[in-house]
C-alpha cells in the first residue's frame, strides 16, 4: 500500500510538471479557435502546422536563431574555459588569498543578477558593445556556480596521480588537459549544459543590450512576435515558444545522464 501512493504520488508531481509542456505543443498544432475553447480541448481536432511557418516568417526568426546559436556556442565555451581553469587553481595551486578569493567568488552566487544590470551595461556601452555579439557575450563570461561545481568534483579526484605526473614532469597545463578534464567528464559535460541553457533561454540583458530586431535572440523574437500590434495568433506564438524550447529539451533528453553521474561525482568529497 505505501508502494502504491508513492507511486501515485510520482505520477500527480510528474502531471503538474507534463500537462504544461504537453498544452505548449498541442497548442503549437491547433487553429485558435480550438485554444480559446471551453471547456478545454487536450487533443487537437486538426493538425495545423501552418502554424510554424506563420511564426517563421511573422518574426525574422532565421535572424533570432543565428543569433542565438552564435552567442550560445561562443558564450558557452567561454564559461567552461574560465570555469575549468579558475577550478583547477583553487583546487590545485597555491597562491595568497586564496580562501578569500574563493568566499568572494561564492558571494556572486547569492548576488543577483539584476543587481549588476546597470553596471554591465554601462560597462559594456563606454566600449561600444551595445547591439553587437560581444555585448552580448563578454558580460556574461564567467560563471561562478560552474566554478563551484568543477572545484568540488576535482578535490574528489585521487591527488596521488597528479603528483606522480608532476614528478614525471608534466605540466600545470598538460595535467588539466590529460588528466582532470578526463576524469571530470560527467560534470563537465553537466555544466556545459547548465550553461547552455542559461544563456539559450537569458531574456534580460539580450532585452537590454540589443537595440536592433537583426541582433536579437529567440527569447526576445517571441516577445517581438507577440508585441506586433493586433497580433492575436497564438496557434503562432506557441509554435513559435515550442521552436524556442524544443532544442533545450533534446539537449536535456541527450544529456540527462550525464548530470545524475556529474552530480553524484561531486558530491563526493566537499
Amino acid at each position: 500500500m505505501r508502494r502504491i501512493l508513492l507511486y501515485a504520488a510520482l505520477v500527480l508531481i510528474a502531471a503538474v510538471f507534463i500537462m504544461p509542456v504537453y498544452w505548449l505543443f498541442s497548442s503549437a498544432v491547433k487553429p485558435s479557435g480550438e485554444i480559446y475553447r471551453y471547456p478545454l480541448q487536450w487533443i487537437p481536432h486538426h493538425l495545423h502546422w501552418s502554424n510554424f511557418t506563420n511564426a517563421w516568417h511573422d518574426a525574422p526568426f532565421g535572424s533570432f536563431f543565428v543569433n542565438s546559436m552564435i552567442v550560445t556556442a561562443v558564450g558557452t565555451a567561454i564559461k567552461m574555459v574560465l570555469a575549468t581553469g579558475s577550478a583547477y587553481a583553487f583546487t590545485f595551486l597555491p597562491f595568497p588569498f586564496k580562501r578569500f578569493i574563493f568566499l568572494l567568488l561564492l558571494g556572486a552566487l547569492m548576488t543577483p543578477g539584476t543587481v549588476t544590470l546597470l553596471t554591465n551595461y554601462l560597462t559594456a556601452s563606454d566600449l561600444g558593445w551595445v547591439d553587437t555579439y560581444a555585448g552580448l557575450i563578454v558580460p556574461g563570461a564567467g560563471s561562478a556556480f560552474g566554478m563551484f561545481l568543477l572545484r568540488q568534483q576535482m578535490l574528489a579526484l585521487p591527488r596521488e596521480v597528479f603528483e606522480a605526473a608532476r614528478v614525471d614532469g608534466a605540466s600545470h597545463l598538460r595535467i588539466l588537459v590529460r588528466m582532470v578534464i578526463p576524469m571530470s567528464r560527467p560534470m563537465m559535460i553537466t555544466v556545459s549544459l547548465i550553461s547552455v541553457i542559461e544563456v539559450w533561454n537569458d531574456f534580460i540583458w539580450p532585452l537590454i543590450i540589443t537595440t536592433t530586431t537583426q541582433m536579437r535572440t529567440l527569447p526576445i523574437g517571441l516577445l517581438y512576435l507577440k508585441s506586433q500590434e493586433g497580433y492575436n495568433d497564438w496557434g503562432a506564438i506557441m509554435a513559435g515558444t515550442v521552436m524556442v524550447a524544443a532544442p533545450m529539451l533534446i539537449v536535456f533528453l541527450l544529456a540527462q545522464r550525464y548530470i545524475v553521474a556529474g552530480f553524484s561525482g561531486g558530491a563526493v568529497k566537499g
